[in-house]
């Protein structure tokens, strides 16, 4: 039987275990900005992702499935991460691991440097892994932080509402990265150069993308160096560190560990969807556009899922969060599989729509796991956030499918962790508080 959430509201005095003091009254809005704020950020350098993918895969001649490695370079970051993190929440509270999570990304954006001079695959992906390891500790951070800003009742709410600004950085960051970073891949065809000339060509190629990422690290400096500064805010609560084994037994609850397993499907599928939209849409049977057009029709994709969240962030206040969760999925099944038998502007847009049908998930599916865990809520984001490692095993996968049969087809896979997830709708659909 899961426990009960912690009921306290933002203005009591009492600390919730193993966390940071919940702020008195003038103190949460100011927080909730900073976390919105984080959300924007790590959800907009996320789906740059989106916009890296055919540009390697162009430089560096890559099939599908390699080319996906690239997503999985980035969230296998979240299964090595995410249970450190949550234990230095744990010891040092929510501000301080904030602002090392943002320090850690732009470390990672600078590591563009050095990839771009060598021309060399395997560099970038490690880049991607430390950005990664700083978006996923500030992931374990901003979660569990921004429910506790508030009233549990409105939990549901509150963190699809965070979301919605997580999308807002997803439909801004994936347009300007294509107009910086896909203009050059029109050109010289990588096949037909060899040795110091295609080397010389990926390292021209490449500077535009160290020259982007450095100007985010810049940003990030300034943003951790701000966080640093008001991690007063929240009083310190050291708690003691706990075994490996106490952590792992939440997956024994149900309600929680199904929930685990939707995260990583629900990555895993939204990915894989976002990571192939550029050549879906570069198809001649689909719209047949140029790479640089085609990234910036994921701002679509994104952007369907920020008008979602606002929709969602009132819509959960009104029906079961789970009864919400298995119509999306539900809507998601149906578009792909309009985009799988159709063809043109009707295919190109249904998997485009698609956005909006996610848009709720993620922050759902969190929470409707997290019901009952009181003040194991850190170490659940934690395990959550492991999940979110479905990101860099189901691309690959999908990619995979394309390589062997073609895009359309390779669909039929998030489809089916769609399928999964409205069951989990179902399942989850009455409260565990």
């Amino acid at each position: 039987m899961a426990q009960h959430l912690d009921t306290r509201d933002i203005s009591s005095t009492d600390p919730v275990p193993g966390s940071d003091t919940p702020p008195h009254g003038h103190d949460a809005p100011d927080l909730r900005v900073f976390v919105f704020v984080l959300f924007f950020v790590f959800g907009g350098i996320t789906s740059l992702n989106d916009v890296l993918i055919p540009k390697l895969k162009e430089l560096f001649t890559l099939s599908y499935a390699q080319a996906m490695l690239v997503q999985s370079a980035f969230f296998a970051a979240y299964f090595i991460v995410s249970i450190p993190a949550a234990r230095i929440v744990r010891r040092y509270g929510y501000l301080r691991t904030a602002a090392l999570g943002v320090a850690v990304m732009a470390v990672g954006c600078l590591l563009f440097i050095p990839a771009s001079q060598a021309g060399v695959f395997a560099l970038f992906l490690l880049a991607l892994f430390i950005v990664a390891a700083g978006i996923t500790t500030v992931q374990v951070v901003a979660n569990p932080l921004i429910s506790l800003l508030g009233t549990p009742r409105t939990a549901h709410s509150r963190l699809t509402f965070a979301q919605a600004f997580n999308s807002l950085g997803t439909t801004i960051f994936p347009f300007v990265g294509s107009l910086l970073i896909l203009a050059p891949l029109a050109g010289i065809a990588t096949e037909s150069l060899q040795g110091e000339s295609l080397l010389a060509y990926r390292q021209r190629e490449t500077a535009v993308v160290s020259q982007t990422y450095m100007g985010l690290a810049v940003a990030l400096v300034v943003l951790a160096g701000l966080i640093w500064m008001r991690r007063h805010r929240l009083q310190d609560r050291h708690a003691a560190t706990l075994r490996w084994s106490h952590t792992i037994e939440l997956l024994g609850r149900a309600r929680f560990g199904y929930g685990v397993a939707c995260i990583f499907l629900y990555v895993g599928a939204e990915v894989a969807i976002g990571s192939l939209i550029v050549n879906f849409l570069m198809q001649p049977s689909t719209l047949g556009l140029d790479a640089q057009s085609a990234g910036t029709h994921v701002a679509f994709y994104w952007g369907g899922a920020l008008v979602g969240r606002f929709i969602g962030a009132a819509l959960l206040r009104l029906v079961s969060p789970g009864k919400v969760l298995a119509a999306a999925a539900s809507g998601s099944i149906m578009l792909l599989l309009i985009a799988l038998l159709s063809e043109g502007a009707v295919s190109g847009w249904a998997l485009l729509a698609i956005g909006l049908c996610n848009s709720i998930m993620f922050p759902t599916i969190f929470s409707l796991a997290c019901e009952g865990l009181g003040a194991r809520a850190a170490d659940g984001s934690g395990i959550l956030c492991v999940a979110i490692v479905g990101g860099a095993i189901i691309p690959p996968l999908t990619g995979h499918l394309a390589d062997l049969f073609d895009l359309r087809l390779a669909l039929l896979l998030p489809a089916a962790c769609y399928a999964l997830i409205a069951a989990y709708g179902v399942y989850a659909r009455r409260s565990a508080i």
